[in-house]
C-alpha cells in the first residue's frame, strides 16, 4: 500500500505539479493549493464528487443495510446522499457567483457577520472535519485489518497517515482529483468483476450463488425483518429501510454543507461546470453503493441460507465485515486484495480531501485572520493593501465618506509596471540567495506576505497529516464504532446546517441570529437524542448501543435541525438592519468583495465576460446575468434527479409488494446496466477533458498575441513584462475583454515563484 498507492499518487503529484508550471504557470499559488486552479472540468468534478462520498464506509455500511433491510435498503441510502448531491449545485452555484473569490464558506461568515460569528462556526467547521476524519480512520481500520492478519492500530493509523498527507502536501487539491479519478476508475472495474463471479458465474463452486435464479430461489425462502412486507427481503415496501433513507439525508446535510471539504472540491470548478458536475456525480455515485451492497448483501444471504445459519454474528455485521467476507469467499485471498485495494483508494480521496479541508481552515480562517494577518482590524469594505475603504462603497450609510483622500486609491496588481518588473526578476531568480526584495510600494510587501502563507501552508499539511496519528490511537483505543461516530457526529454537527446555508442565500441573515440558532439547535439536538436513547433498553447505561438506534439519531437530527432554523431566521428578522435596495446591495458586496488583489477572481472569469465592459471587476448584475443558466439548471436538472430517484423509480418498484423472479430480474439487470454506462463515463470522458483543456492552453501559449499575456500581466514578444495601457484601468481591462481573448482565463498567477 506504502510504495503502490503511496509511490503512485506522488507520481500523480508530481504529473500534476508539471502541468501547473508549465501550462498554466500557477505552480506557486496559495489559491490554486486549495482550489486546484477554479476551474475544474465538469467530468473530473464529477468523478471527484462521486469518489470522495464512496469512503470505505460505504463499501462495508451499505451491504450491512442490505443484509438487514433486504434490497431495498441499500437504494434508500443512496437516495439519502443522492439527494444532498442533487441539492449541493444549488448552493455552489450561489456560491460561486456571490462569493467568487472566496475560498471557504467561513470567509463569506466573517465577512457579513464578523468574528464572533466566525469564531462560532470555525469551532463547527474543525468538528465537522474531525468527525469525519475519525470515520475514515475508523472504516480504514476495519478495512485493514479485517483483510490483513496482525495488523495492529499503530500499523494501520500510520498506514492511512502516510497515504492521506504524501501527495497533499505535494500537489495540493488539484492531485486529489486525479487520484480520484484513479479510484473511481479502479472501484468500478472491481466491482464488475464482484458482480461477474456472484451472479454470472455457472462454475461457481457454491450452490446458491453464481447465478440470478439461484440467489433469488435462497433469498425467497428467507424470512426478513418484521417492518418489511410479507417479511421479504426482496421488496421495496420497508419501512425501517425508508425511515433510514429519511436519516440519510439529515446526516449526509451535516457532513456536507458543514465539511470545508465538501465546500472545497466542489467549488474548485465555475458554476456551469459545477453544477453539471454534480448532477453526473449523483448518478455515478448511485451506482457503486446500489449495485456493490446489493449483490454482495444478497450473496451473504443466500450463503448464510445454504449454511443454515449467519455465517457472521449481529456485532461483526455491524462492524461492516459483509463484503470482506464475500469477497474471500468468493474469490479466495485475492477478493480480499481486491476489497483493501478498494478501501485504499477510498481511504486516500476521502482522507486527502480532510487533510486539505482542515488546512484551508487553518490557513485562511485562523491563521492569516487571527494569528498573524496583513494588516489588524481590517473592515469587508477596506482594502486589504492600504486599508481605507474601497471605491464604490464610500455612499453606503455605514461608510460615508467627505474626503476622496480617504478612498483606495491603490493600482490594480494586473496593471502595475513595477510588479511586472518584480515578477520577472522573481522568476529568473531560481535560487533562494538570487531572490530580490519586491520593489513594488503598493503590493511588495503583500507578496511576501502570500509568499510566507505559501510556505506555511505546506507546514500545516505536515502537522495535520501527523496529527491523525494520535488521533487515530485514541479513537481506536476508546472502543467506539464507525456507526456511532458517523451518527452522533451528525447530531452534534446538523445544527450548523441551516446558519451556512442561510449566510450565502439569505440577506436579511445576522450574525446574533445565526449564532442563537447554531446553539440552540445544538444544545436541543442533543437533548432531544439523549432523551429518546433513554427509552430502549439499558437506557444511557447502555450508550454506545442506545444513541446510535434509529429513532435516536432521527429525533436528534430533525430537532437540532427545525430549532437551528427556526431560530437563525426569527432572530435575524429581529436583528437585522436592512431598510432598502442600497442596505442589501451593500450587504452582498461584503461577499462580492473577498478577493486576493493579487490574483483577482476577475481573470478566471474573464473569457465568460467577452463583449461586457467594466471597471476592474464585472458587477453583481452582470455576474447574475452570465451565470443566470446556470442557476436555472441546478434548479431544473437538481429537481428532476430528485424526483427521479426519490418518487419516480420508487413509485415502480414499490407498486410489487413481493417480487417475483421476473421483477428481481429486472432490477438487478436495470442497476448493472445502469453501472456499466457510468463505468464508460468515468473511464473515458475526464482524460478526454483534461487533455483538450491542456492542449487548448498549450495553443494559447504558443499564439503570439496570448503569449503577450503572462501571469495576468502583458507581455511583449519576448516574454517581458509591460503594460497595455499607462492610463486608467478600466480602459485597459475593457479593451482586453472587447478583444474576445481569455488570456488569463488559465488561472494563471501573478504571483512570484516561492522559493
Amino acid at each position: 500500500m506504502l510504495v503502490g498507492f503511496g509511490g503512485f499518487s506522488i507520481i500523480l503529484a508530481l504529473v500534476h505539479n508539471s502541468i501547473r508550471k508549465h501550462v498554466f504557470h500557477d505552480e506557486h499559488n496559495l489559491d490554486t493549493t486549495f482550489d486546484a486552479g477554479g476551474n475544474v472540468s465538469l467530468s473530473l468534478t464529477a468523478v471527484t464528487v462521486a469518489s470522495q462520498l464512496f469512503w470505505p464506509g460505504d463499501i462495508l455500511h451499505s451491504a450491512t443495510l442490505t443484509t438487514k433491510n433486504g434490497i431495498a435498503g441499500t437504494y434508500w441510502y443512496a437516495v439519502g446522499i443522492m439527494f444532498n448531491i442533487f441539492v449541493f449545485p444549488v448552493m455552489s452555484v450561489q456560491f460561486k457567483t456571490k462569493a467568487p473569490g472566496a475560498k471557504t464558506y467561513l470567509q463569506i461568515i466573517k465577512a457579513r457577520f464578523g468574528k464572533y460569528t466566525h469564531t462560532v462556526f470555525c469551532f463547527f467547521a474543525i468538528i465537522t472535519n474531525l468527525v469525519i476524519t475519525i470515520g475514515v480512520l475508523l472504516a480504514g481500520k476495519a478495512t485493514i485489518q479485517s483483510l490483513t492478519e496482525n495488523a495492529s492500530d499503530e500499523f494501520s493509523v500510520l498506514i492511512m497517515a502516510a497515504l492521506f498527507g504524501s501527495y497533499s502536501l505535494i500537489g495540493g487539491l488539484g492531485t486529489t482529483f486525479y487520484v480520484s479519478y484513479f479510484n473511481a476508475c479502479l472501484v468500478f472495474i472491481l466491482f464488475i468483476v464482484f458482480v461477474v463471479k456472484i451472479l454470472h458465474n455457472s462454475d461457481s463452486e457454491f450452490e446458491t450463488i453464481g447465478n440470478m435464479e439461484k440467489m433469488y430461489e435462497s433469498i425467497s425462502c428467507i424470512k426478513g425483518p418484521d417492518d418489511n412486507v410479507n417479511n421479504s427481503y426482496l421488496t421495496f415496501r420497508s419501512w425501517g429501510a425508508f425511515m433510514f433513507g429519511i436519516i440519510e439525508i439529515f446526516v449526509s446535510s451535516a457532513v456536507t454543507y458543514c465539511d470545508q471539504a465538501s465546500w472545497q472540491s466542489r467549488i474548485a470548478a465555475k458554476p456551469i461546470q459545477g453544477v453539471w458536475g454534480f448532477i453526473l456525480a449523483g448518478f455515478i455515485w448511485f451506482s457503486i453503493p446500489n449495485v456493490m451492497a446489493t449483490t454482495t448483501g444478497m450473496a451473504y444471504l443466500a450463503l448464510s441460507h445454504a449454511n443454515g445459519t449467519h455465517l457472521l454474528t449481529p456485532d461483526q455485521i455491524d462492524q461492516g465485515l459483509v463484503t470482506p467476507l464475500i469477497a474471500e469467499k468468493v474469490l479466495g485471498s485475492a477478493g480480499g486484495i481486491l476489497i483493501l485495494t478498494m478501501g485504499a483508494m477510498a481511504l486516500m480521496s476521502t482522507g486527502s480531501g480532510e487533510v486539505m479541508g482542515l488546512s484551508s481552515v487553518i490557513v485562511y480562517d485562523i491563521y492569516q485572520t487571527y494569528i498573524k494577518p496583513f494588516r489588524n482590524n481590517l473592515e469587508p469594505h477596506h482594502c486589504v493593501l492600504c486599508g481605507k475603504t474601497r471605491k464604490g462603497l464610500e455612499k453606503s450609510m455605514n461608510n460615508a465618506h467627505g474626503d476622496a483622500t480617504d478612498l483606495c486609491a491603490c493600482a490594480v496588481a494586473t496593471d502595475c509596471s513595477i510588479c511586472a518588473e518584480d515578477m520577472a526578476q522573481a522568476q529568473r531568480s531560481t535560487l533562494y540567495y538570487q531572490k530580490q526584495p519586491y520593489k513594488c510600494q503598493t503590493h511588495g510587501r503583500y507578496r511576501e506576505y502570500m509568499d510566507f502563507l505559501f510556505s506555511f501552508k505546506n507546514w500545516c499539511i505536515v502537522w495535520v497529516t501527523v496529527s491523525m496519528v494520535p488521533l487515530g490511537l485514541v479513537v481506536f483505543s476508546s472502543g467506539i464504532d464507525l456507526n456511532w461516530i458517523f451518527y452522533s457526529g451528525a447530531t452534534v454537527t446538523i445544527p450548523c446546517f441551516p446558519p451556512v446555508v442561510l449566510s450565502i442565500i439569505w440577506v436579511k441573515a445576522t450574525g446574533k441570529g445565526l449564532i442563537a440558532g447554531s446553539i440552540s439547535g445544538l444544545v436541543c439536538g442533543v437533548t432531544a437524542a439523549l432523551v429518546t436513547a433513554t427509552t430502549y433498553p439499558g437506557g444511557l447505561y447502555n450508550f454506545l448501543d442506545n444513541t446510535v438506534q434509529d429513532y435516536t439519531i432521527l429525533a436528534g437530527n430533525v430537532v437540532g435541525f427545525v430549532v437551528s432554523l427556526g431560530v437563525c431566521i426569527v432572530g435575524s428578522l429581529l436583528t437585522h438592519k436592512i431598510k432598502g435596495p442600497a442596505d442589501e446591495e451593500f450587504e452582498w458586496m461584503k461577499m462580492y468583495d473577498i478577493d486576493n488583489p493579487l490574483q483577482p477572481w476577475e481573470i478566471l472569469y474573464r473569457e465568460d465576460f467577452k463583449g461586457m465592459q467594466y471597471d476592474e471587476r464585472p458587477s453583481a448584475e452582470q455576474m447574475n446575468k452570465v451565470f443566470h443558466k446556470a442557476k436555472v439548471t441546478a434548479y431544473v436538472a437538481g429537481g428532476c434527479s430528485i424526483f427521479l430517484f426519490a418518487v419516480f423509480i420508487p413509485s415502480i418498484m414499490v407498486s410489487f409488494p413481493d417480487m417475483d423472479f421476473t421483477n428481481f430480474t429486472m432490477w438487478i439487470n436495470f442497476t448493472q446496466g445502469w453501472a456499466i454506462v457510468m463505468a464508460i463515463v468515468v473511464v473515458v470522458l475526464p482524460p478526454v477533458e483534461e487533455i483538450m483543456r491542456i492542449v487548448k492552453q498549450c495553443r494559447k501559449n504558443r499564439d503570439p498575441r496570448d503569449a503577450r499575456y503572462r501571469n495576468g500581466l502583458a507581455a511583449d514578444e519576448k516574454g517581458d513584462a509591460v503594460l497595455i495601457k499607462s492610463n486608467s484601468a478600466p480602459e485597459t481591462h475593457e479593451m482586453i475583454v472587447k478583444d474576445g481573448g481569455d488570456y488569463a482565463s488559465s488561472n494563471s498567477d501573478v504571483l512570484p515563484v516561492a522559493v
